[in-house]
């Protein structure tokens, strides 16, 4: 044991090195001046390498090698086996990387993260695309790290979803995609619901509060918690006492500062709910990014776009905006804000489109690494592919190509996860209404006490412990499976376009 907790101790070292980039990560998209990007690019490049060097290192080998033995007496549930088995395939991963390109891939994200956000203000591809083709030929050489592999995509996807293959997800869409084409069909051949009362002055600090109202009643704690504005929302962790939200606001879309609200706290009830003895090891994170977007998607989605959230709190948003919904009732609230309309923008996508969203953009990664699509012709790609699932072609790059902050920051293989998140969501949903048979009426009273008791218990508090199908497993018995989230959009969208 005095082995393993060595390795304990020199892992916090490297762990609290990770928060402190986080905290510089979060500082640079929300408060940075954007004339800081090199001088943050260079500070996030030291650190980074400098964590690769520590955790890389023979001396970690050797104290891993030296601990597994003890695996064979523990629980294998218990969080040294988990934190062992996770070690060994992280660092298995991690040792074939080499420290300057850890370093660089830091560097350059950083610069080309601002570059975006100037390019995307101004929808000008141009000035951004010198630096994606940089961080996607990173990204190339990155998977070569990992030859002999099924697929150059598969490393990755391993990054965000560990374990899962990208043939595995390709057969989840198959099946997937069709099922949503032909839901968007029904629904759009039945008369639209307004929304018009969204498209109103809502002001900002009133979405601001209501929000803040929301997060709050959601069991989000203020104390291990902030939340701020940025270009995109994003949730960010310097540990599970410090763990911060952004928003962002849209004149033209009231609901946007809401819902993100509400699915950013979502990831950070997560955050906040991992057990305290995971504290400064790798197991303080989530399983997955599907396995984050699931949490977050259940509580913006299934909860705050339910009719049983708005009866309770409808009466109060309209307390606080009574001109903008002056002759809005609850019922046509809730058919409002679940409008199904293809969109431009992912993020404001509704549930019934929003997936198309995802798998156009996993297409084109695929292809970027590929290398049967180049980023000088992605506009292109992207305007066509939007043309063809959605039926719409963005009038700039801005609302278009350059929307996502993901491809700035080097997050290619992240964006499967949005809808295996989505996926995930409802299974976990049928297990939680079955244990919580009369949870809807505690959502229409304004509680969710018990429900936030039953994701720390079934999910939050394993964090990285389990790889995400097996956790998916052991809560509802099988893997990831689409036929739930189908299920669920059918009821909800035959009831609201009555079909």
């Amino acid at each position: 044991m005095e082995k393993l907790n060595t390795l304990k101790t020199k892992l916090s070292e490297i762990t609290y090195l990770g928060r402190a980039a986080a905290v510089l990560g979060w500082d640079q998209q929300t408060y940075m001046p954007s004339g800081g990007a090199e001088d943050r690019g260079n500070q996030l490049a030291v650190i980074g390498s400098l964590a690769h060097r520590l955790f890389t290192s023979p001396e970690i080998g050797e104290l891993i090698e030296d601990s597994k033995p003890l695996v064979a007496s523990m629980d294998p549930d218990s969080d040294d086996a988990c934190l062992l088995r996770v070690l060994d395939k992280a660092y298995k991963k991690n040792i074939c990387v080499p420290e300057e390109h850890v370093a660089e891939f830091a560097r350059i994200t950083s610069i080309a993260q601002e570059v975006w956000a100037r390019a995307r203000a101004a929808s000008d591809f141009p000035a951004f695309r010198p630096h994606l083709e940089r961080i996607v030929e990173m990204r190339r050489e990155y998977a070569a790290f990992f030859k002999p592999y099924d697929h150059v995509y598969d490393p990755l996807l391993d990054d965000f979803e560990p374990g899962l293959t990208t043939a595995e997800v390709q057969a989840i869409f198959t099946t997937l995609r069709p099922q949503q084409v032909e839901l968007i069909q029904a629904i759009t051949s039945r008369p639209q619901v307004n929304d018009a009362f969204l498209h109103r002055d809502y002001p900002e600090q009133g979405q601001w509060d209501f929000g803040v109202e929301v997060a709050t009643r959601f069991g989000f704690d203020w104390n291990r918690g902030r939340q701020d504005k940025s270009a995109h929302p994003f949730t960010t962790s310097f540990g599970i006492g410090d763990v911060r939200i952004t928003t962002r606001f849209d004149p033209e879309r009231s609901a946007s500062a809401l819902f993100s609200t509400m699915h950013e706290t979502g990831h950070a009830l997560y955050e906040q709910g991992f057990d305290k003895s995971l504290a400064g090891t790798p197991l303080a994170d989530g399983a997955s990014m599907a396995l984050h977007e699931s949490q977050s998607r259940l509580w913006e989605n299934l909860i705050g776009r339910s009719l049983s959230f708005w009866t309770f709190f409808f009466p109060l948003f309209k307390k606080r905006f009574p001109e903008q919904l002056e002759g809005v009732d609850l019922d046509g609230f809730f058919r409002g804000i679940n409008k199904v309309e293809p969109s431009l923008i992912r993020v404001e996508a509704d549930e019934a489109t929003y997936n198309l969203h995802v798998m156009l953009r996993l297409e084109l990664e695929i292809a970027l690494m590929e290398g049967t699509l180049e980023v000088k012709d992605l506009p292109e790609a992207w305007n066509a592919r939007m043309k063809e699932y959605l039926g719409i072609v963005p009038p700039n790059d801005g609302v278009g190509v350059l929307q996502d902050v993901h491809w700035s920051g080097g997050m290619i293989g992240y964006f499967s996860t949005y809808a295996l998140g989505n996926l995930i969501s409802v299974q976990l949903w049928e297990c939680i209404l079955k244990d919580l048979p009369d949870l809807e009426d505690q959502i229409a009273h304004g509680q969710f006490e018990s429900l936030l008791s039953w994701l720390r218990e079934k999910v939050h508090r394993h964090g990285f412990k389990f790889e995400p199908q097996d956790l998916v497993r052991r809560i509802t018995g099988t893997g990831i499976d689409p036929q739930p989230y189908m299920r669920y959009l059918k009821n909800k969208y035959s009831y609201i376009y009555g079909f």
